[in-house]
């Protein structure tokens, strides 16, 4: 498993995880960040369209034909096999990190209560 990449920057680690799901267009990257956050990270145009270049440039996604019918000025990107299995090692660390502070008797709190 390579860690070295690890951990990934939220904008790294929520685009990923949004294309988990199948390809998207940028707009629907954001809005499924937000949702998987459920509103605690905000991806905004400049952060995510950089953020992809770097992942294009990683072989992290690629970009994908657009869906018949859809607006051709929307680009759409899935991930890799390689950016699926960054994004599956990112989440096997957190669940590493999970089950150590249940060991500890730690336990979560929502950032918003």
């Amino acid at each position: 498993m390579e860690t070295s990449n690890l951990p990934l920057p939220p904008a790294t680690f929520y685009i990923l995880f949004a294309l988990a799901g199948g390809e998207k267009h940028g707009y629907a990257i954001m809005r499924e960040a937000r949702e998987i956050s459920e509103g605690a990270f905000d991806l905004g145009p400049a952060t995510l369209y950089t953020t992809i270049q770097r992942l294009l440039d990683s072989g992290w996604i690629e970009e994908s034909e657009s869906p018949e019918g859809a607006d051709s000025r929307r680009r759409y990107y899935s991930l890799t096999r390689q950016g699926r299995v960054t994004l599956q090692s990112e989440l096997h660390r957190m669940e590493l990190i999970v089950r150590k502070s249940k060991a500890l008797g730690l336990r979560t709190v929502r950032a918003n209560s």
